[in-house]
């Protein structure tokens, strides 16, 4: 048995039964939607049409979003229904990440993430979900497609169907008759401007101010009869002030004319602080360990230093990850209920494990113990490895944002972490006065930032599978995060610092280096995680 459903476009007007009878049958909050139906305008005038597409979850075979769950909250039944257990959600947010179809949300009641469960509850008892039920044109059928007598197994076997993002290979049981790409790809279409369809996105009351200031104002007059007269270069020079769907209906443009809300930026300031005291941690261990191999003598107070950096970052690392779950109370659950295909569940032990091994050295360091000490720092190194890096694994998880499934994400991390390890300890030698030491420091660095230069060369000049992936790079590039990419995170995290320190490697200039590179791995992390982000998944 596996249930699905079919989306009958052809059928299809567009009442909003279904979005009405999904929130009735599980009480949706406003704002947010379980399921709903997504319209799109494409044509040219006079010769338009308007296409409805029902958006919901997929139900897919292989879940991203259970797989990434470190929780078990989500799961997917023997009868293929992708369910969810609110009571051990931790609203970490991954699942939302890791959905290509932009299917779940955060319940602004409960704090927990929730999306369509195929209304199990009366699937359980023999009746169908309620969006079926209500629905006046029977345009949605769900049922066992492994049952050859049912009608949507018939209607997989007869008619030509299609899916959302199938280059995913996430397997959706969601499939589309009669479906435009127009409406099923969301990069197809621009967001949609302030209309009277899609005043849902501009918030709950928005609309009525803005529409009550459109009837009174003669410049949206001026601009409709500008398009009505066909003066359409008039009306593209006016539009940067006005609604530009009027223009989009004339030009033959596809744009969407309602959609669901956009739910932003879910992964905040405090990933982006997390992933930057994780490389200070990690590195803080890995500079001490690499100098010992090259047989550089460091002394215990230095060891001290490097076990106390780690521990402190490592602790600030835990506190932004507690900070950016919406049900910060259920922190535990990742250690105490894991599931083990998740990285973050990886990365939780990870921590864990690392915290406990640098405190046996720091213990070691400080009675003296020798006695085993190389066995320990090569265990210790491996895991700060991971710790440098495991971040890159649960966001090629996130399946949702092409742009980090880069191959040189593991990299970037690492050597993030060298960097800020490097420059953490070029600004301590100032406290414990050790010369000899920032002989590596100076080489360490300066290796690092030509590795770290070549690396965003080829995170941003590589051929990008996708056009999401493409247009985050143009958005980094060219877009709205040039300024902050070519002047914090080129020029003064990278490019200046590796110039100073080819010319004139004084400690001085090391120093100097060392903060504007903290500086240009914060902005780098920024850059990387919030730009993905941006690019709308349905």
């Amino acid at each position: 048995m596996k249930y699905g459903f079919i989306i009958d476009n052809r059928k299809c007007i567009g009442c909003h039964a279904c979005t009405t009878a999904c929130k009735s049958e599980h009480d949706v909050p406003v704002g947010v939607n379980r399921t709903y139906v997504k319209q799109v305008e494409k044509g040219e005038f006079p010769n338009t049409r308007r296409i409805f597409s029902v958006m919901r979850c997929n139900h897919c075979t292989d879940a991203p979003c259970v797989e990434i769950c470190p929780v078990e909250a989500l799961y997917t039944r023997e009868d293929g229904i992708v369910d969810f257990d609110n009571n051990r959600c931790i609203g970490c947010k991954s699942c939302m990440q890791a959905c290509p179809y932009d299917a779940l949300y955060i319940d602004p009641d409960s704090n927990t993430a929730a999306k369509c469960n195929y209304c199990a509850h009366r699937i359980e008892v023999g009746r169908e979900p309620a969006c079926v039920t209500v629905c006046p044109e029977h345009a949605i059928i769900a049922g066992d497609m492994e049952n050859p007598n049912t009608e949507i197994s018939q209607l997989l076997a007869r008619q030509q169907v299609k899916v959302r993002k199938p280059e995913k290979g996430t397997n959706p049981n969601l499939f589309y008759i009669d479906g435009d790409e127009a409406s099923l790809n969301p990069e197809a279409t621009d967001k949609s401007g302030p209309s009277l369809w899609n005043s849902q996105a501009r918030g709950v009351g928005h609309y009525a101010k803005y529409a009550e200031k459109m009837v009174h104002t003669n410049d949206d007059v001026n601009l409709l009869q500008m398009v009505i007269d066909n003066d359409l270069q008039a009306a593209y020079q006016k539009k940067e002030t006005e609604n530009p769907n009027y223009i989009d209906v004339l030009t033959g443009k596809a744009r969407r004319v309602y959609d669901t809300p956009d739910k932003g930026i879910l992964w905040g300031w405090e990933v982006s602080a997390y992933v930057m005291t994780k490389a200070i941690a990690a590195g803080a261990f890995l500079i001490p360990f690499i100098a010992m191999l090259l047989n550089y003598e460091i002394s215990s107070t230095t060891k001290l230093w490097s076990v106390g950096i780690s521990l402190g970052f490592l602790a600030l690392t835990g506190l932004f990850l507690v900070m950016d779950l919406d049900r910060p109370d259920r922190f535990l659950n990742v250690l105490l209920r894991p599931q083990w295909n998740s990285w973050l569940v990886k990365g939780g032990y990870t921590i864990t494990i690392f915290g406990l091994l640098a405190t046996v050295w720091g213990a070691m360091v400080y009675f003296e113990i020798s006695s085993g000490e190389t066995v320990l720092l090569w265990v210790t190194a491996f895991f700060a490895v991971m710790l440098a890096i495991y971040t890159a694994f649960l966001f090629a998880q996130a399946k949702g944002r092409d742009f980090w499934q880069s191959p040189s994400l593991a990299l970037h991390m690492l050597v993030h972490s060298i960097m800020a390890g490097t420059a953490i300890f070029a600004l301590v030698s100032l406290i414990i006065g050790t010369e000899d030491w920032m002989v590596i420091l100076k080489t360490t660095m300066i290796l690092a930032l030509i590795v770290n230069i070549f690396t965003m060369i080829t995170e941003l000049t590589m051929t990008h599978p996708s056009t999401a992936a493409h247009t985050v790079v143009k958005m980094i590039t060219k877009g709205r995060y040039k300024n902050l990419f070519w002047f914090a995170v080129v020029c003064l995290g990278n490019v200046i610092p590796l110039v100073l320190l080819l010319i004139e490697p004084t400690s001085t200039i090391l120093t100097v280096s060392s903060i504007l590179v903290l500086v240009g791995i914060y902005a780098t992390e920024k850059i990387w995680i919030e730009a993905p982000q941006r690019i709308p998944l349905a």
